[in-house]
């Protein structure tokens, strides 16, 4: 059995400035999306598309401006629609107070598609160039999320069987050994994801379907991490004993199938 090591969450202080892993992890994340960005656009289609609509480096910073955004009012507004609606309803006011926390994944996910959006309509160009473009982008800044997560010591797992070699005892969730959630999802949703992802968008495929790939494999790898983390405890479980998040994951697999079918059956008609 492991102890959580209770890292200190602030990273570093300089007067009355408090800087916090939190923070440090969210900043990794962008940059690594700004280093894969540029990579990406040597991949086709990106990297032989030529003329008015050829992809730079500066469409790489838009996208990451625009798609931070998203995550933050996305991520906060999912996180008070989805899980506490009746609480932010008594409570408007403190739906701005994102310092308190409470950060929705599949909240940032529709943030980000609104983002996506707006870039592709101001830029005229194809909604599925721009999401196939930067879904596999993405996983990596997962990744660093939950490594924020797990040095926080927040969204801790189930409680688990003690001979696990690897359970782990937080503070504040009792004495009994858990899992370690957030590991695993960094590995799924992070790491794996990543791997699989990058490998299949570098050969072309038809438009729509990197993001289709995004959609089915994150919502199976966090669907999966769901049976392990522990649930919402002012939700629980919900109908047929799965999580809000294993629901919220539903829609974005069986979305993401039929994109995936729909674009590999639009190109065989053209």
């Amino acid at each position: 059995m492991l102890i959580h090591p209770q890292i200190d969450p602030i990273a570093l202080k300089l007067g009355p400035l408090a800087i916090h892993w939190y923070g440090l992890t969210y900043l990794a994340a962008f940059a690594l999306f700004m280093f894969l960005g540029i990579r990406r656009l040597k991949h086709p289609p990106y990297a032989t598309i030529t003329g008015p609509g050829a992809w730079t480096r500066k469409d790489v910073e838009d996208i990451l401006f625009l798609g931070v955004m998203g995550v933050v009012l996305g991520g906060r507004i999912g996180y008070c629609l989805f899980y506490k609606p009746a609480y932010y309803l008594a409570h408007p006011q403190e739906i701005f107070y994102v310092w308190q926390g409470g950060m929705s994944f599949h909240g940032g996910l529709l943030g980000v598609v609104c983002a996506e959006i707006w870039f592709a309509y101001s830029r005229k160009r194809s909604l599925f160039q721009v999401a196939d473009f930067v879904a596999p982008c993405v996983p990596t800044g997962l990744m660093m999320g939950r490594i924020g997560n797990f040095i926080n010591g927040e969204l801790w797992g189930r409680v688990a069987d003690p001979s696990l070699p690897w359970g782990m005892v937080f503070r504040g969730a009792g004495d009994a050994p858990r899992h370690p959630s957030q590991v695993y999802q960094m590995l799924m949703e992070g790491l794996l994801l990543f791997i699989l992802l990058w490998l299949y968008a570098r050969k072309e495929r038809k438009p729509g379907q990197v993001a289709a790939a995004f959609l089915v494999l994150y919502g199976i790898f966090r669907f999966i991490a769901e049976y392990f983390r522990e649930p919402d405890a002012h939700l629980g479980l919900l109908s047929m004993g799965l999580s809000m998040g294993q629901w919220l994951c539903v829609p974005m697999i069986v979305g993401g199938a039929g994109l995936w079918a729909w674009a590999q059956k639009q190109s065989a008609r053209r």
